[in-house]
């Protein structure tokens, strides 16, 4: 894989009903900020998403927040981001994070966080970009999630090497190494080309 220069991070607007997730995700941003990597999110102040880039600002790491303007109307909108990208849907959103970032990791979130890692995973899978897919499974929250993807692939409906695609990891540092060392995908079986 080429350097990691930007990762985008999908993640709650809340903060859940556990500490440790605005801690894991504080330490998250922390981390690449440290390895010099531009966090890319979803531009929010609040939940998880704020922490994380509380987190990046924090090391002095550099913030692009993608956020819709229905939300910054709201005051949502996170007011230390390096930069500030109001788009006009959620579609747009989820494109131009993509288009911004080299990598993908899921922190702990609700539905919004798994509609975005889903597509991209998805892109990924049909051969739209060839860029790296991962969940931070911050105290176990992701372990249904992946029993659930394990039962796909035992029924046939998700491809094992698909599956494998997706890294995992409770460790920060770990996930981030193997995101830096994860080979590109192979050709998909419908086609498509890897960006």
């Amino acid at each position: 894989m080429p350097p990691l220069r930007s990762l985008c991070v999908y993640c709650g607007s809340r903060t859940g009903s556990a500490p440790l997730h605005a801690r894991a995700a504080f330490a998250f941003g922390e981390l690449l900020a440290g390895r010099g990597v531009d966090l890319v999110y979803g531009g929010g102040r609040v939940g998880i998403m704020g922490a994380v880039a509380d987190g990046a600002l924090a090391q002095g790491g550099r913030v692009i927040g993608v956020i819709p303007r229905g939300l910054v109307d709201r005051e949502l909108a996170h007011p230390g981001a390096t930069e500030l990208v109001v788009v006009d849907s959620m579609h747009e959103r989820k494109a131009e994070m993509e288009r911004r970032a080299d990598a993908f990791v899921a922190l702990p979130g609700g539905s919004g966080t798994l509609d975005e890692l889903f597509e991209v995973w998805t892109w990924r899978q049909l051969g739209l970009h060839g860029k790296p897919v991962a969940l931070l499974d911050v105290g176990g929250y992701w372990g249904p999630l992946v029993a659930c993807l394990d039962h796909m692939v035992r029924e046939g409906f998700l491809d094992g090497a698909e599956r494998q695609g997706l890294l995992v990891d409770a460790d920060g540092v770990r996930l981030l190494d193997a995101i830096v060392q994860a080979p590109l995908p192979s050709t998909p079986r419908w086609g498509g080309t890897r960006a």
